[in-house]
C-alpha cells in the first residue's frame, strides 16, 4: 500500500512528512509510492563498486515511473579481500546483518516497495532473506560479473583466485615472483563479481531463476552498458509490482524454489547456494530438511552449461553472451513450473516466450538436455557416517576420474594449519586432506576454505588427493571435495573423530561419504573425545553468532 504521507489524517503521517522533507523531499515527492534502494555500494569489494552508478539508474527508472527513491546503505564483504586471519570468520555471519538490516530499515521507514542492489556471496542471499520476511513490493538488481581474463598456462582464461594456483606452482619453484606478481594485475581486468560460477554470480542467477530480478539480467557483466538499463527497468518495474500488489511470497514459492534448483544443477552452482537456500526457505516456513531432500531429487537434472570453475573455456561473461538464464531455462522448460509470477509481473511462462537475446545464442556452451556435458547434476547432496546430516559436493567442478576416491586421512583442527602443510609439501598424492572445527560454531562464521584446494591444484595435486571439511568451499574450486559436513565437528560430528591413516571414500556417483572404521571404534574415540572453543575468537558478533547459530544442514540461521 502507498503512504499518501501528502494526506493529513494523522498526526503519525504529517510528523513522517515533516521529518521527510529535512532530507529535500517535495510535497509531490511524498505524495507518491516511497521506495527504498538498499545499496550495498562499497570501495572495498570490486563486485559493488559499480552499485553507485547503477542506484542512480535505479532512482532514475523509479522517479520516470512515479515513484520516489530512497537510498540506504547495506554492509558488504567480500571472500577474497576479507581471506585474513580473522576477516573471513565474518563473511557468512554477515549475511544476518543484511537480512536485519534490510528488514528494520524498511519496517522502521514504512517503504511502499524495495529494489536491492548486491553482487558478491553473502550479500545476495541477505537481501532476499530481508525481503522475504517484509513481503513488500521487491526487486533485486546484480552488479554482474568482471569480464575475461588473459589465459593463464592451459588455462583458456585466468580469473581472480587463479593466482592461489600461481601461488601453488611458486612454492614449487615452477614460477618467478616477477609472474606472480604481473597476475595479481591481469586476473581481475574490471570491476564486478568473479568471472567464474562461485557463490556471488551463483547466487545473482539465482535471484533471476527464482523470479526476483527481472529476466535476462542476473549475467550481464559489470561494464555493460545494458547493466545500466536493467538498472533502469528495475526502477520502473518495482513502481508497477507496487501499484499491481505483487510481494515476494507471490513470487518465491515452493515451486519457484524447486525452478532455482534446477537451474543451480545445470549450470553447477555454487555449493554456498545449498546453505543460502535453505536460509531463505527458512524465511518462508520451509523446512530444511525438505530443501536438501529437493536438491537430492532434483540432482537429477543434467549438467548442461559449463562454466569455470568446471571450465577452462567459458566464464560467466560468456554465459551472458550465450543468452543468460532465459537460454539455460529455456533447455530446461519442460522441467520447470512454469505458471509461476516474476518480478517482471508475468510468469516464466511468458517470459520464456519472449525471450529475444541481444546477440546470436553461442550453443557451444549450454547444451540441450539430451546432450549434456554430464547427467550428473551440478550439486550433490553427500551422506554416510562421516556425514550423517549432509555434506555437499560439486560433481561439475570434480574430474570424472576422481569421482570415485579412496584414500588416507591426514588431519587438520582448522584451515590455517592445513596451509601451511601445503606450502611444507606435506600432502602427497592418496591423501584426504580433512579440516575440521571450521563449521558455523567451530570456526567460527564457517569461512570460505578455496585456498586449500586451489593451492592443491597448483601444486599439481587435484586429481590425486581429495579434501572434506566442515567448512565451505568457493564455487571456483575443483578437484575431490566435500564440504558442509554436518554435524560439524565442534557439535561432536563424525568429522571429529578422525585421525591420520584412517582410510575414508568419496563417492560422488552414490553420494556417499565413507569412515572405513568400525562402529566401536567410533564409540571408543567419542567417549575419548572433547571439545574446547577457540580462545582467540574477538568480543563482539562472532561470539554471540557462535552461540546462536544452527548447523549447515540448516542453512546456519541464526535461532
Amino acid at each position: 500500500m502507498e503512504m499518501k504521507i501528502g494526506s493529513f489524517n494523522s498526526l503519525e503521517l504529517i510528523s513522517n512528512k515533516t521529518t521527510y522533507k529535512g532530507t529535500g523531499l517535495t510535497d509531490d515527492d511524498l505524495a507518491r509510492p516511497i521506495i527504498g534502494i538498499a545499496c550495498s555500494y562499497n570501495e572495498a569489494v570490486p563486485g559493488h563498486v559499480n552499485l553507485r552508478e547503477l542506484c542512480q539508474s535505479v532512482k532514475n527508472g523509479i522517479y520516470r515511473a512515479g515513484g520516489t527513491p530512497i537510498e540506504f546503505g547495506v554492509m558488504a564483504c567480500c571472500d577474497g579481500v576479507s581471506d585474513n586471519h580473522y576477516g573471513s570468520h565474518y563473511v557468512l555471519p554477515s549475511r544476518d546483518i543484511i537480512a536485519d538490516t534490510v528488514e528494520a530499515q524498511c519496517r522502521a521507514h514504512a517503504f511502499d516497495g524495495l529494489v536491492m542492489l548486491g553482487s558478491c556471496d553473502k550479500i545476495v542471499p541477505g537481501m532476499l532473506m530481508g525481503a522475504a520476511r517484509l513481503n513488500i513490493p521487491a526487486i533485486f538488481v546484480a552488479g554482474g560479473p568482471t569480464i575475461s581474463s588473459p589465459p593463464f598456462r592451459e588455462k583458456k582464461k585466468s580469473n581472480s583466485t587463479t593466482i592461489s594456483e600461481a601461488y601453488g606452482l611458486y612454492t614449487k619453484g615452477e614460477i618467478s615472483e616477477e609472474e606472480l606478481q604481473k597476475l595479481t594485475t591481469t586476473c581481475m581486468m574490471s570491476c564486478g563479481s568473479c568471472q567464474f560460477m562461485g557463490t556471488a554470480n551463483t547466487m545473482s542467477n539465482f535471484a533471476e531463476a527464482i523470479g526476483m530480478s527481472l529476466s535476462g539480467s542476473g549475467a550481464i557483466p559489470a561494464v555493460y552498458l545494458e547493466r545500466k538499463r536493467a538498472a533502469f527497468r528495475s526502477g520502473e518495474k518495482v513502481v508497477e509490482l507496487v501499484r499491481k500488489h505483487i510481494t515476494p511470497k507471490q513470487i518465491i514459492t515452493w515451486e519457484t524454489i524447486e525452478n532455482a534448483i534446477m537451474v543451480l544443477m545445470a549450470v553447477g552452482g555454487s555449493t554456498n547456494a545449498v546453505i543460502h537456500t535453505c536460509a531463505l526457505g527458512h524465511e518462508l516456513g520451509f523446512d530444511a530438511d525438505k530443501v536438501m531432500d529437493a536438491f537430492d531429487r532434483l540432482s537429477v537434472i543434467p549438467h548442461i552449461a559449463k562454466v569455470s570453475p568446471a571450465s577452462t573455456e567459458f566464464d560467466c561473461e560468456d554465459l551472458y553472451r550465450a543468452g543468460g538464464m532465459p537460454e539455460v531455462m529455456r533447455q530446461l522448460r519442460s522441467k520447470l513450473h512454469l505458471d509461476v509470477m516474476t518480478v517482471d509481473a508475468c510468469t516464466l511462462r511468458e517470459n520464456l516466450d519472449n525471450f529475444s537475446p541481444l546477440m546470436p545464442v553461442d550453443n557451444s556452451l549450454i547444451r540441450p538436455l539430451d546432450n549434456p556435458y554430464s547427467t550428473l547434476g551440478g550439486l550433490a547432496i553427500m551422506r554416510g557416517n562421516l556425514a550423517p546430516d549432509t555434506g555437499v559436493a560439486k560433481p561439475a567442478a570434480i574430474a570424472e576420474e576422481v569421482r570415485r576416491f579412496t584414500g588416507t586421512a591426514i588431519c587438520f583442527d582448522g584451515e590455517h594449519d592445513c596451509l601451511e602443510a601445503i606450502k611444507a609439501q606435506k600432502i602427497k598424492p592418496g591423501h584426504v586432506v580433512v579440516v575440521r572445527y571450521e563449521g558455523p560454531k567451530g570456526g567460527p562464521g564457517m569461512r570460505e576454505m578455496y585456498l586449500t584446494l586451489k593451492m592443491l591444484n597448483g601444486q599439481g595435486l587435484a586429481k590425486s588427493t581429495a579434501l572434506i571439511t566442515d567448512g565451505r568451499f568457493s564455487g571456483t574450486n575443483n578437484g575431490c571435495f566435500v564440504g558442509h559436513i554436518s554435524p560439524e565437528a565442534a557439535e561432536g560430528g563424525p568429522i571429529a573423530l578422525v585421525r591420520d591413516g584412517d582410510k575414508i571414500t568419496i563417492d560422488v556417483y552414490e553420494k556417499k561419504l565413507e569412515l572405513h572404521v568400525s562402529d566401536e571404534e567410533l564409540a571408543r574415540r567419542r567417549a575419548e573425545w572433547t571439545y574446547t572453543p577457540p580462545t582467540e575468537v574477538p568480543p563482539g558478533y562472532l561470539r554471540r553468532y557462535a552461540k546462536l547459530v544452527s548447523s549447515a544442514n540448516k542453512g546456519a540461521i541464526l535461532e
